[in-house]
């Protein structure tokens, strides 16, 4: 069995991503700074937490002696500030720092979950741009890698779908909704596990980079009435228009949080959709958002988590 780092393991990616490795044998290494965010995979015998900045170039590659390949799974969708030097921080030097710490430990393999429209010659926000100035690093890097580009991903105790039906349930009636014209093509969370677990196994995907996106392709406004249909929610939903909407995310770039930056409303000036199919290229047939809506939308959190890693420890 091979034995893996996962950057970002924690999170809900990473906590699915670890619980299907461990589930088959492997051996899991997952640095966070605060272990207690881990705490849900301490059912896992094969998951070993260790606190550690993945920042500090020393500590990194001490950790990654004795691995068979780096999953990275780290990224922001917003920063604290509004210059960009927060994505730069996450994604770029991160990046620097992980290929330095690859080769000092004598790991070749590197698998960057990266984002659809990374790098795009019209991308115009600070996380699209860093995404790719981090995919351009990697490309130039003597390591064996592969990079995964992910529509927006979907799944119980996602960030997408659960925070509109937050917001639906808060907002009574009439829900004002910035870029409702902006199109996904949702991947659910175990389609890319599954697509990051293949491509570990799979030669053939080093040194390429895999689009990974649904069969289906819908606006924000589709997806939100969707939502609102799941839950009984008797909403009328009033797409605001690119003016209002860049706007609204100049406002909310104050707000604790930022629900909606002008960060954001930049990389929904492009579409997340594909054009080449990377989940056939691994023979994954993808699920339905349709189908699998409403399952994303219940047990949402920190249970679900517990939840997995449970089905996987067999307890």
């Amino acid at each position: 069995m091979a034995s893996y780092c996962i950057l970002g393991g924690t999170g809900f990616v990473g906590s699915r991503l670890v619980a299907h490795l461990a589930n088959r044998g492997h051996r899991i290494t997952i640095p966070t700074r605060d272990p207690e965010r881990a705490r849900h995979l301490r059912i896992l015998p094969a998951a070993r937490i260790i606190r550690a900045d993945v920042h500090a170039p020393g500590t990194l590659a001490g950790l990654l002696g004795g691995s068979d390949a780096v999953i990275n799974l780290i990224g922001i969708l917003n920063e604290s500030g509004r210059d960009g030097r927060g994505f730069q921080r996450a994604h770029v030097e991160l990046m620097q720092t992980l290929i330095a710490a690859c080769e000092s430990a004598g790991v070749s393999r590197l698998v960057q979950v990266s984002a659809l429209n990374a790098g795009a010659p019209q991308a115009s926000s600070h996380y699209l741009r860093s995404k790719g100035e981090a995919e351009s690093l990697l490309r130039a890097s003597r390591l064996d890698w592969t990079i995964l580009q992910p529509s927006v991903v979907y799944g119980p105790g996602d960030a997408f779908l659960n925070r509109f039906a937050g917001l639906l349930k808060l907002i009574p009636w009439v829900f004002t909704l910035p870029m409702p014209d902006t199109r996904f093509a949702p991947l659910h969370v175990d389609d890319l596990v599954l697509a990051i677990a293949r491509t570990l196994q799979d030669p053939q995907t080093i040194r390429q980079t895999l689009q990974l996106y649904g069969t289906e392709s819908f606006t924000l406004r589709e997806i939100v009435r969707m939502i609102a249909d799941a839950l009984g929610l008797d909403r009328r939903i009033i797409g605001m228009s690119r003016g209002l909407s860049r706007a609204q995310a100049a406002w909310m770039d104050f707000v604790p949080g930022k629900p909606f930056s002008t960060d954001n409303y930049r990389s929904m000036l492009l579409d997340s959709v594909g054009k080449e199919d990377g989940l056939q290229r691994l023979g994954i047939r993808p699920r339905s958002l349709a189908a699998n809506l409403a399952s994303s939308l219940a047990g949402a959190g920190l249970h679900s988590h517990y939840d997995t890693c449970r089905r996987t420890a067999g307890r």
